[in-house]
């Protein structure tokens, strides 16, 4: 099956790849500052529906063969959506914020198969570490927190000052493979049948 990633995330291309899933990324350009939520499981749900339909917009009609995978990632700290702080100073106050704490990270996900489509939110608390200023300042110096979801990752620099978690660990790097399964037999898609090499 043709696979394609609606994300310019590395990180969730390289779970899929992983995963035996040889997926093509097609960026779908939408302006996620436009986009406004109740909640943060409501925003990234919205946003990885908007660009999953963007991307299969340009494809139809969607050929049999072909699934699009979109995401959308957010920590929620009190109630509070954060996203990617962008820059140092705002990274070093959102970890000032969350060490020794927890936050629920929430991957939206959207699949669309020929004629039929479908959105999930997976959710993974997070415990972080109660890390010091100077840790905080040594991993903003790195670049990782500037441009991810709640300023954290799992699978690189950042891997250090996360204690533990409760959910699926895929979800925390962008996308969820479990929920994938699970959203594709819903759509008639078996997950084995996106396997490159089986």
């Amino acid at each position: 099956m043709r696979v394609i990633l609606a994300s310019a995330s590395s990180g969730r291309l390289d779970t899929l790849r992983r995963a035996g899933i040889a997926a093509e990324v097609i960026v779908s350009g939408v302006d996620e500052d436009a986009f406004h939520a109740d909640t943060p499981a409501e925003l990234v749900a919205a946003l990885a529906t908007a660009k999953g339909r963007a991307v299969v917009a340009t494809l139809e009609p969607l050929a049999p063969d072909t699934v699009v995978i979109a995401c959308d990632s957010l920590l929620e700290l009190d109630g509070r959506a954060c996203g990617k702080p962008g820059t140092p100073d705002r990274a070093r106050a959102q970890w000032q914020e969350m060490r020794g704490g927890t936050g629920l990270l929430h991957t939206g996900h959207f699949v669309a198969v020929a004629g039929a489509s479908a959105t999930s939110v997976g959710t993974t608390t997070i415990r972080f570490a109660d890390v010091s200023d100077a840790e905080i300042d040594a991993y903003i110096a790195t670049g990782e927190p500037l441009n991810v979801a709640g300023a954290c990752t799992i699978d690189g620099y950042g891997g250090a000052f996360i204690e533990g978690i409760d959910g699926d660990p895929h979800n925390v790097v962008g996308i969820s493979l479990p929920l994938l399964r699970v959203m594709l037999a819903e759509l008639g898609v078996p997950y084995c049948a996106l396997w490159e090499n089986p």
